[in-house]
């Protein structure tokens, strides 16, 4: 049995890493009300703030208190960044996912934890801070929205919708997106979204395609893939291949997320 399936199995440790989930919530809300966000800017040129610190911390610290055996790799430790190549079942965080749009103060931001086995995301939980909403999913295991009251609800992807539902980058519409979704022959509406909350919309049949033609890195998507596919969907490179975890280096290719969406003429 696949650690990812025992995890699912056991209530208790599952609501135990969506508690966690929900304490890196309340803490990155503290920062988000507070007067001073700590903005800095990494070597990538990517901001970070004092949320993702906490929410890192907790994360990190909580997970080793819970399943000590597995590893951690976090966008926020280059230490452990070496993590995959020296084992095949790791935990994968993005604490904070959508720091520019944390900045901006306009709720469109994510807390991401997935666990990797053999280069495949396989179960994940993605936590919407400002509202205490967190979502768990994996392929083959299902896929929950469980309110902040603790109340699970099964989600699915929908048939697609006429006109087509595209969600895009807030942060990130290029021209080669945009170029993409001008190709579809369907009828569409485009909806600007930000962080791994586009393929949450997917999942919950709100929305039916995420082409992301940009950079992205493995975690900032292996938790709500995990999710999506837990709820019908599926996310793929711009080619067909699945996407691959624990590579040489973080990046991943393009790719487009979907759910029930086999008759979008793309």
């Amino acid at each position: 049995m696949s650690i990812a399936r025992q995890i699912w199995d056991d209530m208790v440790m599952r609501e135990a890493l969506v508690q966690l989930m929900r304490d890196a919530g309340d803490a990155i809300m503290q920062v988000y009300y507070s007067n001073d966000v700590g903005m800095e800017t990494k070597g990538d040129d990517s901001p970070v703030t004092k949320a993702d610190l906490a929410a890192h911390r907790i994360l990190v610290d909580g997970l080793a208190r819970l399943t000590p055996d597995l590893p951690v790799m976090s966008e926020e430790d280059p230490d452990s960044l070496d993590i995959p190549r020296q084992h095949s079942v790791y935990w994968l965080i993005d604490p904070l996912d959508g720091t520019k749009e944390f900045i901006k103060r306009n709720g469109e931001f994510t807390c991401n934890l997935a666990l990797i086995e053999d280069h495949r995301t396989r179960l994940g939980f993605v936590g919407i801070p400002v509202d205490g909403r967190v979502y768990v999913g994996g392929e083959s295991l299902g896929a929950l929205s469980i309110s902040p009251e603790g109340i699970a609800k099964p989600i699915n992807c929908g048939q697609p919708g006429n006109p087509v539902r595209i969600v895009a980058s807030k942060s990130h519409l290029n021209p080669e997106t945009q170029a993409f979704v001008d190709q579809i022959e369907d009828e569409y509406e485009l909806v600007s979204v930000g962080s791994s909350v586009k393929f949450l919309l997917i999942a919950e049949g709100k929305a039916d395609l995420y082409p992301r033609l940009a950079p992205t890195c493995e975690w900032d998507i292996a938790a709500a893939q995990a999710v999506l596919e837990g709820s019908g969907g599926s996310v793929r490179s711009v080619t067909g291949v699945n996407m691959i975890y624990g590579k040489n280096q973080s990046l991943n290719p393009w790719f487009i997320a979907r759910g029930l969406a086999d008759g979008i003429v793309t």
